[in-house]
């Protein structure tokens, strides 16, 4: 139940994550405490926050299990240390759930691109394992193969907060308008959508995908996004963006790494889908 009393002070942090995981580290961290220090409560880091690399190789031997990784060993104390509520908005794991599509002695070398949630005592409350992979071909010959080397998540995940829950999803997950109405469904208030975008979609269908995916489901959209060009090689598009239900832009990160946030009013929530309540009109068809 969301307390329409509560306001939320939300951050959401954008960056130009680095090849390897420990400046990633102390970016992200002064990020946190600097977003921290001027009242957020809720903080949000953006997709494959602990290494930007293009090197399959490389990916794999800078990977750790959940149990394992220092960038989330680094950001559950600092949500420890702060208490601030931290949405590490996805990071590049070893797989540690069987599958499947895996023989056993593979299952070592394959990833997840996981999203989880940390409450203000450095607990995990939640995790997302990526569900829809970003194979794509684009021009001039950038072309991203997911399916490649990581295993997609089976399950939509909804979080309890202390402001209302939280729908988590990951990037290319926003071309699914499915996957948000079953988050809604489920009770979700606010939709997660830590991004690394690329600059010649981004500059397409960023904006007009996030707006949607808050008005159609009368839902807060939190955005963090990696931006700029990476070391390796990668161009991401920024903007990072907080939506309010009636798919105004609250918030945009521009093209630069750095911060932005809002007040949050739980009540435009319940106004929204007050004035256009779709949510109760789904209809099943053949």
């Amino acid at each position: 139940e969301v307390s329409m009393t509560a306001r939320l002070h939300v951050a959401c942090v954008q960056m130009t994550s680095a090849r390897e995981p420990c400046p990633n580290i102390k970016a992200a961290s002064a990020h946190v405490r600097d977003a921290h220090d001027a009242g957020a409560q809720l903080i949000m880091l953006p997709e494959v926050v602990n290494m930007v690399e293009a090197f399959g190789p490389l990916v794999l031997e800078r990977a750790h299990v959940e149990a394992e990784d220092p960038f989330l060993a680094a950001m559950r104390a600092l949500a420890r240390k702060t208490g601030v509520w931290l949405l590490v908005g996805s990071i590049i794991l070893k797989s540690d759930r069987p599958s499947a599509e895996t023989r056993s002695e593979d299952s070592k070398e394959i990833l997840v691109n996981r999203s989880l949630l940390i409450d203000a005592e450095g607990v995990i409350v939640a995790r997302y394992d990526k569900i829809h992979m970003f194979d794509v071909d684009l021009e001039d010959g950038e072309s991203y193969r997911e399916s490649k080397s990581y295993q997609p998540g089976v399950a939509a995940v909804v979080a309890e907060t202390p402001w209302g829950t939280l729908g988590m999803t990951v990037c290319y997950d926003l071309r699914f308008p499915h996957l948000y109405r079953t988050l809604a469904h489920r009770g979700a208030s606010y939709l997660a959508i830590p991004s690394a975008f690329t600059q010649t979609t981004g500059a397409a269908h960023w904006h007009v995908l996030m707006r949607a995916r808050a008005i159609e489901n009368g839902c807060f959209v939190f955005a963090p996004a990696q931006c700029g060009v990476h070391e390796s090689g990668r161009k991401t598009y920024g903007h990072s963006l907080i939506v309010d239900p009636w798919g105004r832009v609250l918030a945009d990160g521009g093209k630069v790494p750095g911060i932005i946030s809002a007040e949050i009013n739980p009540a435009e929530i319940k106004n929204a889908r007050g004035r256009i309540p779709s949510l109760t009109h789904d209809r099943l068809f053949d």
